[in-house]
């Protein structure tokens, strides 16, 4: 989104209950807490060995026996209709449909133990890309509030913001694509929690992307797409209103905000700010150039997948490659099939399955080749698994008990698997993973302590992350 509203906050260090409370009876010394949570963006970023991370979150839940943790000496009602496959890691077995993966698993881990106790859509998509467990009522809760925890990729946005001091960026450090979670599904009726800053602010909103199909007459689905096809923009833009003409609006604002300016500086200080930053988005070659898919060769596109899932990965490597720091890729119900698989596994077994195999085994290819999987973390999983009894057509409810989830690159130990699950497919075993361990895991990996606190709306210092621990066994150092 580029609406941008709110107050500039600053970074704080982990402090004690201790120092608080020091610092607030200390208020008449000239002690007090602002002075006390002091910024420290300059640390930000600093130690880690990505400089990006992509996040591919197939929401929906996919099934972790359909996937990466089969179990093909589990009884025949729980172990699936789907054929194990060897892979290039010892003791990994995964999918029949999946088998660019499985060729390329030396460059992956596979986390086999992700488990929370949230099993509702919208709130384990909260749960994962925030690391915080949130309130959201089971089976409803499902659009977005301000009240919701910030992703991770807005605390991203953040620490890069403060980090600029107030200097305008031509990028932003986060990016969605290709639509915000929900937009493809009930009609955008729902904007699903998870990708946006909440009480942070909105000034730390990520650039999102909204695509859509001209026409359906012709092509009623998204694979196999012609550009000429989709129509693109940035959200919150219009679409008819050219470069060109922003910047000529841009000048005239300047103009009035002038002569506003004699009336009230110090109100407009701050909106300029903002102001300044969503310009800069709008009007920047560098955005445009990122953002332009065509500028890649027919062939590389090809080996994506020309469906909304494998560009939308291409979109991502030109993205971290140009300089943004997180991009979350939805895999969100296109063309009516949804990880969500209730009903039978044939979606999951003819659309699904294949094009996330195409697109995540290309994108690990291209990083790889252009030098850029070291410094670029990958992270590809969903928000659930499914239930280990099928019904008759190999659908499978919501468990949240146990999923698996795939990381690569960024000194991730490629050709490893991270936990073992129980012989039923129901719960970890051994190597239990929650969203809070994974989220300390992404912000340890690009450098940002997790023990970092941020200011609410309130100025009371919050934790980036509660009670999680960094996978720091699947990292080289």
């Amino acid at each position: 989104m580029l609406t941008i509203s709110g107050n500039p906050r600053r970074t704080c260090q982990t402090v004690s209950r201790r120092q608080i409370l020091t610092a607030g009876g200390a208020g008449l010394l000239g002690l007090t807490l602002p002075k006390v949570l002091a910024a420290s963006e300059s640390s930000a970023f600093s130690g880690g060995r990505a400089k990006s991370v992509i996040f591919l979150f197939l929401f929906g839940g996919p099934s972790q026996f359909e996937t990466f943790d089969m179990k093909p000496e589990a009884p025949s009602e729980i172990r699936g209709p789907f054929f194990p496959i060897a892979s290039r890691t010892p003791g990994l077995l995964i999918s029949e449909h999946l088998p660019r993966l499985a060729q390329q698993s030396d460059q992956y881990c596979v986390v086999r133990t992700m488990s929370h106790d949230y099993n509702d859509h919208s709130g384990g998509g909260h749960y994962i890309q925030t690391g915080h467990r949130w309130q959201i009522p089971v089976g409803g809760g499902f659009s977005s509030t301000p009240n919701d925890w910030p992703s991770m990729g807005s605390v991203v946005e953040y620490l890069a913001q403060n980090r600029a001091n107030g200097h305008s960026r031509d990028l932003p450090s986060y990016a969605v694509v290709p639509n915000w979670l929900g937009r493809l599904q009930d009609k955008g009726q729902y904007r699903r929690p998870g990708q946006y800053p909440g009480w942070l602010g909105l000034q730390y909103s990520a650039l999102t992307t909204a695509i859509d199909k001209q026409s359906v007459s012709d092509n009623p689905y998204w694979r196999d797409c012609t550009d000429e096809e989709l129509k693109f923009e940035i959200e919150g833009l219009a679409p008819e209103v050219p470069i060109s003409t922003i910047r000529r609006r841009t000048s005239l604002l300047e103009q009035f905000d002038e002569s506003r300016r004699l009336v009230d500086e110090k109100g407009f200080q701050a909106y300029d700010r903002f102001r300044e930053r969503a310009m800069a988005l709008i009007t920047s070659d560098s955005t445009r150039e990122a953002l332009d898919i065509r500028r890649e060769s027919p062939e590389l596109r090809d080996r994506y997948g020309r469906h909304l899932f494998g560009q939308s990965c291409l979109m991502a490597r030109r993205l971290v490659e140009s300089g943004v720091r997180f991009v979350t890729v939805h895999y969100d119900c296109v063309d009516g099939y949804s990880w969500d698989s209730h009903r039978n596994s044939d979606d999951v077994k003819k659309h699904l399955l294949p094009t996330f195999d195409q697109g995540c085994s290309a994108l690990l290819a291209d990083l790889s080749d252009r030098g850029l999987l070291d410094e670029t973390l990958v992270v590809a999983l969903g928000e659930m698994g499914r239930t280990p009894k099928g019904n008759a057509t190999w659908g499978r409810n919501h468990w949240s008990t146990l999923f698996p989830a795939l990381l690569a690159g960024a000194g991730v130990v490629g050709g490893t698997t991270y936990g073992r699950s129980d012989r039923l497919g129901e719960r970890p075993d051994e190597g239990l993973v929650t969203p809070e361990d994974l989220a300390a895991t992404v912000y340890r990996s690009l450098g940002i302590d997790p023990q970092l606190t941020l200011p609410d709306a309130l100025g009371r210092p919050i934790p980036i992350v509660e009670n999680g621990t960094p996978l720091t066994g699947l990292l080289t150092v």
